[in-house]
């Protein structure tokens, strides 16, 4: 390009045309008319005679402006910036950004004056005046002739590209603030910013009474009102207002994503009041406490137990039925509450929140089975993934039909009309919880990020399989599980039997009959206890498990016969083992017992004592030794006969 002009073959190639498609454009447009022709006293023209090889060149404003301004760009010198271009370069940046943050409206009307001045330059560029480029536009779109000056105006000394943001109006809106003494606005936001969060009224009528006391100057309550939005943030507002969890609700929660874990690999536990009134078995009626451990995996509820309260054996109880029907988790996530950082289960943590903790603490059942607690935020439903099946339970499941009439509701402005009608038994309430928790696991069509229309029992059961493929899944022993049952020390035997008695009910095993009236410590399940004992000695050697023993009714003669028969068998086997035991009998111990020889009689001395009175004695004759053994054998054998030898 030379001064402007560019050959067909040029602007060909900068149209990316080949040089016939635009030599057809010269013929359709008429570039290369007479009168278009470039001369001294015709300098709008678009075409002349090339100086060099013949041919044409044609002037690059043929050419869409944004083209005319690359090639204008790259065939001009590089120059260093001034400080007059930076500073109008800032300001074009600014003006982007402003345009940018303006709503849709107030852009469409700015593009629509940037396509008249389009056509302004386009007539420009046909030889057209400005004077007479304008008219012809402002009569086409509608607008004042005085308009599309003043658009010029705005852009004059900028770039094309560079337009668009100076041609939005930017109103500056009111800028004169209503007089407002500052002691008055302090005053007014410390009465305002109260978590008591008094209405903006009350706290300006109360500002009224302190300024006429006071003689100071306030606006009117609208121009209070828009002071508080224009001058305060947002979430100071909230801190100030609604307290600090309003505020923490505000910050956006952290995406954490759960399939970086297996199944089973990462579990957490929280507790939940059911808002169903539950009748227990000692009569008492109370809203239950269920604490559910939930896989974080696949979300599924893997175990739960039910209280009268959250506590540590609940809580303790239902990590146990994890660790016993599916394994030992890596991880464990708990409520930081006092009863899930209870020291038997989490005594040696290195992150506790609540209780001293002690060098001569012993270690927590989590730390001896290598799981590694951690402690949630209390109330934060954000940090616990099972508060989201909670929500499903209190909508849907606390309304079962099994619970109508013992349904609470959530707060006491929600009872229901029938509220307190009913109370639900504690077995009945156990049984729909089982099945509905069952259902709510297997049920298809979950929308979380791993289960992809999945249920949560299919998620689970599909990584639970391939981790044990890879020895990923820890199993618990029957001594580790034992860990988790109810330790109760200091029961002593029955002397006689060596029964245990716990709550009521009586247990034993043979075993026991070696520790008859000795002090011994039993684990067991506090909610199942008729599922029976296991003994251990006080110093902590395991001896055995001890079945329950059934109470019998006092008149039953079938439970009366039956016991019988179960002794009467049970006196026979000792029997048979006494005897298996024996290998001699009584007599042929006394056979083989050696006869022991009289003392002699001692010689008499030269001094004899003197007996008074008659001392004349009956003659005596003594028993043959043969009879004597004989006798004693038949007596051995009256007592034992035979038959029971």
């Amino acid at each position: 390009m030379k001064d402007g002009w560019l050959t067909a073959a040029e602007m060909a190639k900068t149209l990316d045309v080949s040089p016939q498609g635009f030599n057809k454009n010269v013929r359709t447009y008429g570039w290369r008319a007479p009168e278009k022709m470039w001369r001294s006293d015709n300098p709008l023209g678009i075409w002349r005679p090339a100086e060099e090889g013949g041919g044409f060149e044609y002037h690059l404003s043929l050419l869409p402006s944004r083209v005319q301004a690359k090639l204008l760009a790259a065939a001009a010198p590089a120059a260093e910036p001034s400080r007059d271009d930076a500073k109008a370069g800032a300001e074009v940046a600014e003006m982007w950004a402003w345009f940018d943050r303006q709503p849709d409206k107030a852009k469409a009307k700015a593009k629509e004056r940037l396509s008249a001045l389009d056509m302004v330059e386009a007539l420009l560029r046909n030889g057209q005046k400005k004077e007479v480029a304008v008219p012809l536009v402002a009569a086409q779109v509608g607008v004042a002739v005085s308009s599309i000056w003043g658009w010029y105006a705005r852009v004059a000394g900028r770039d094309r590209k560079d337009w668009l943001p100076f041609l939005a109006d930017r109103y500056a809106g009111r800028t004169k603030e209503a007089e407002f003494s500052f002691e008055a606005w302090e005053a007014f936001k410390e009465d305002y910013l109260r978590l008591e969060q008094p209405t903006l009224t009350a706290c300006y009528r109360r500002l009224g009474e302190l300024a006429e006391q006071n003689g100071w100057t306030i606006p009117a309550e609208k121009s209070v009102a828009r002071k508080v939005e224009r001058e305060i943030a947002a979430p100071i507002l909230v801190l100030r207002r609604e307290g600090p969890d309003a505020l923490k609700r505000m910050y956006p929660p952290q995406d954490r994503d759960r399939s970086c874990f297996h199944a089973l690999e990462a579990i957490n536990g929280d507790g939940h009041i059911w808002d169903v009134r539950v009748e227990w078995p000692d009569g008492e009626v109370t809203r239950p406490v269920m604490v559910p451990f939930q896989d974080l995996y696949s979300n599924k509820i893997l175990a739960w137990r039910v209280d009268k309260s959250e506590n540590r054996e609940v809580i303790r109880l239902a990590l146990g039925d994890v660790v016993e029907q599916y394994g030992i988790p890596d991880y464990v996530w708990f409520d930081n509450t006092r009863a899930f950082a209870n020291k038997l289960l989490t005594a040696g943590a290195k992150h506790r929140f609540r209780f001293k903790v002690r060098d001569e603490d012993p270690i927590g059942i989590c730390e001896q089975l290598g799981m590694q607690v951690r402690f949630t935020l209390p109330y934060s439903g954000q940090s616990k993934p099972i508060e989201r099946s909670f929500r499903d339970f209190a909508t849907d499941l606390a309304k079962h039909p099994a619970f109508a009439g013992a349904y609470t509701g959530n707060s006491p402005t929600t009872k229901p009309a029938n509220y307190g009608e009913r109370a639900v038994p504690l077995d009945t309430f156990l049984a729909v919880v089982s099945s509905e928790i069952a259902k709510w696991n297997a049920r298809a069509g979950r929308r979380t990020k791993i289960a992809q229309g999945r249920s949560f029992d299919d998620v689970f059961a599909e990584s639970y399989r391939k981790a044990s493929d890879q020895g990923l899944i820890r199993t618990a022993t029957p001594e580790q599980a034992r860990l988790w049952l109810l330790a109760a020390e200091g029961v002593t035997t029955n002397r006689d039997s060596g029964m245990v008695k716990i709550l009521e009910n009586s247990f034993w095993a043979e075993f026991l009959l070696e520790h008859r009236g000795e002090k011994l410590m039993v684990r067991y399940d506090p909610q199942n206890p008729l599922e029976g004992l296991h003994v251990y000695s006080l110093a902590g050697a395991y001896l055995g498990f001890a079945e329950v023993r059934e109470a019998s009714g006092f008149a039953s003669a079938d439970d009366a016969r039956r016991h019988a028969q179960a002794r009467k068998a049970w006196i026979k086997a000792i029997k048979a083992q006494a005897n298996a035991e024996r290998t001699m009998t009584a007599a042929q111990l006394a056979a083989d017992l050696p006869l022991a020889e009289p003392a002699p009689v001692p010689e008499t001395g030269n001094v004899t004592r003197l007996v008074f009175g008659n001392t004349a004695l009956k003659p005596q004759q003594l028993p043959d030794q043969d009879e004597v053994m004989s006798a004693f054998s038949a007596a051995i054998h009256r007592l034992h006969p035979v038959s029971e030898i």
